[in-house]
């Protein structure tokens, strides 16, 4: 059992609304350096650079998780974190399914850029990632079970794209695990005011920028032994779901 430093919420320059200096191995070495020890690429509604981000983790010795930031027909934001590389890109594929596409103005909303591990640009994705899917809020835990992962709703702290800032509170159902904060400081009120008791609380960057990424990092005590990032990164996504270890 060790405690790891973490970031689950964080960008790269897939996501137009992140900066194109957001490269896998820009992020891992910017991780290193604020010692934050576990990583999520949680891009907006794809997890095309996650292949990318772990070849640049693995390089910079960091622990990488594979995620998405998932965008609910209600506009709300939920983040998606799974146990495996593969896992993820099969939910990538499923929600594919389910975005609305139209073309993604880079003029006005930016790059969408898929990398390679050596952070070349191997692709784009041509039409707009961060609008809503058509997938409902609570629709999302059933479909990431699927695929052995666990989500919760993103900066619920916030007012943009939050599940209190559009729905007013954290409803009781679905029941995720999980909620995420982006500011410390506001967790006693809202667990007070939405009744968050019950709920693993996470803290992250939702980094869109290198210099969002935070020297002050929330941190988890995490069964790690024998030794394996795999091993970590599977007792995390354990954990998040509460169950016991």
């Amino acid at each position: 059992m060790s405690r790891y430093t973490y970031d689950l919420h964080v960008h790269s320059c897939l996501s137009p609304c992140a900066d194109n200096d957001n490269t896998p191995n820009n992020l891992a070495g910017m991780a290193t350096l604020n010692n934050i020890q576990i990583m999520a690429l949680t891009d907006h509604n794809s997890c095309r650079n996650c292949p990318a981000f772990f070849t640049a983790a693995k390089r910079y010795g960091i622990i990488p998780v594979p995620g998405m930031e998932l965008t609910t027909s209600e506009d709300i934001h939920v983040v998606c974190l799974f146990p495996e590389l593969e896992n993820a890109l099969r939910f990538n594929d499923e929600i594919d399914e389910h975005r609305i596409r139209f073309p993604n103005d880079k003029e006005i909303f930016g790059d969408q850029l898929i990398l390679d591990g050596e952070d070349e640009i191997i692709g784009e994705e041509p039409d707009f990632l961060t609008n809503a899917t058509d997938i409902s809020y609570d629709e999302v835990p059933q479909i990431v079970e699927k695929y052995d992962g666990v989500c919760y709703p993103a900066h619920i702290d916030r007012e943009s794209n939050g599940v209190v800032a559009i729905l007013g509170t954290v409803p009781p159902e679905p029941e995720f695990p999980a909620v995420e904060f982006h500011f410390r400081k506001n967790i006693d009120t809202y667990t007070k005011d939405h009744h968050l008791e019950n709920k693993q609380i996470l803290v992250s960057s939702d980094a869109h920028y290198l210099t969002d990424l935070r020297e002050e990092n929330e941190s988890l005590e995490i069964p790690d032994e024998p030794y394996s990032s795999a091993l970590v990164r599977h007792n995390l996504i354990r954990i998040i779901r509460g169950e016991k270890l």
